[in-house]
C-alpha cells in the first residue's frame, strides 16, 4: 500500500507540474486564446474523440469525467447541455477547467478527487467518461470499478486507455530496451518508467474486458495515433485497428440481478 500511495503523489505531482495538452502552448496561460490554441491542436491530433464521446448526445443527462485535464473534452460536453460533473487529481486541473468554463458562462461540479475513490453514491451518472486518464492510476482495476459502480443501470460507460501490444509501445521499447543494451526490458517496465507519469500502464484487450467485467453490450476499438505515425509512418493507419496506441472501450452498465421471492417456500433465485 505505501509503494501505490508513493507512486500516486509521483503522478500527482507530475501533472500537477504539466497538464495534459499545456506543453506547446503559448498564449498567456489560462486566457480563452490559450484554451482556443489547446483545443485546436486537440480536434488536429485526436479528430476521433466525437465519435466515441457523443458529446452532442449528452443534453440533459447527468454526466461525469473522471480526469478533467484542461478540460478539452468538459467543455464540449457544457456546451451540449450536460448536467455536468468532473473530478481531476490536481488542484491545477480542476482551477483551470473552472476558468475556462467561467470563460465560456458554463457551468460543472467539479472537484478535486482520486480516480480510485469516487466522491459520489452508486448509481449517479446516466454517462460515465474517461479518456487517457485511468492508466496512470496505481490500481487500474480499482478505478474503473468506481466508474462502473457510480454509473446507472444502463449508464453509457467509455473509457480510453493505452494499449501494451501497440506501435508507440514497441517503438519506445526498442528505445529503451535494445537499443540502450537492455534487451529483456518488458514493455510494462518501458511504459511505467518512460510514458509520461511514473507507473504509466498499457492493456491488453483482454485486460481491460476484465475490469469492465459489469459493462454489457461491451465494445473495445483500437485507434492508430499521431504518436503511433511517430514510430511506424505510413503504417500506422492500416494496421491501428491491432496496434493502435488508444484503446476505447464502451458499453452501458449491466442491470443489477434481483431476487425474485414469489417462488414456492420463498427461495429466492436471480431474474435479470
Amino acid at each position: 500500500m505505501d509503494g501505490l500511495q508513493t507512486t500516486k503523489r509521483a503522478v500527482r505531482r507530475f501533472w500537477e507540474d504539466a497538464p495534459c495538452g499545456v506543453e506547446r502552448a503559448v498564449a498567456t496561460e489560462g486566457s480563452r486564446e490559450w484554451f482556443a490554441e489547446i483545443e485546436r491542436r486537440r480536434e488536429r491530433q485526436e479528430p476521433f474523440i466525437g465519435e466515441f464521446a457523443e458529446f452532442a448526445s449528452t443534453g440533459g443527462k447527468t454526466v461525469l469525467e473522471i480526469g478533467v485535464g484542461v478540460g478539452t473534452d468538459h467543455v464540449r460536453f457544457a456546451r451540449a447541455g450536460a448536467d455536468l460533473h468532473g473530478i481531476d487529481l490536481t488542484e491545477r486541473a480542476v482551477a483551470l477547467v473552472r476558468r475556462r468554463l467561467e470563460l465560456e458562462g458554463l457551468s460543472s461540479d467539479l472537484r478535486v478527487a482520486d480516480a480510485e475513490a469516487l466522491p459520489f453514491a452508486d448509481e449517479s451518472f446516466d454517462v460515465v467518461y474517461s479518456w487517457g486518464v485511468l492508466h496512470h492510476t496505481p490500481d487500474t482495476a480499482r478505478a474503473v470499478a468506481e466508474a462502473v459502480r457510480v454509473a446507472q443501470p444502463g449508464a453509457r460507460v467509455c473509457i480510453m486507455v493505452y494499449s501494451r501490444h501497440a506501435w508507440v509501445s514497441y517503438g519506445l521499447w526498442l528505445r529503451r530496451g535494445p537499443l540502450r543494451g537492455r534487451p529483456t526490458r518488458s514493455l510494462a517496465d518501458v511504459l511505467a518508467h518512460h510514458m509520461e507519469s511514473p507507473g504509466t500502464k498499457g492493456f491488453t484487450e483482454r485486460e481491460l474486458r476484465a475490469m469492465l467485467d459489469g459493462v454489457t453490450d461491451l465494445r473495445i476499438d483500437k485507434v492508430a495515433t499521431p504518436y503511433d505515425r511517430a514510430y511506424a509512418g505510413p503504417l500506422a493507419a492500416p494496421t491501428g485497428r491491432w496496434l493502435g496506441f488508444f484503446q476505447v472501450a464502451r458499453g452501458r452498465k449491466r442491470a443489477a440481478a434481483t431476487a425474485d421471492l414469489h417462488e414456492p417456500g420463498n427461495a429466492p433465485y436471480l431474474r435479470l
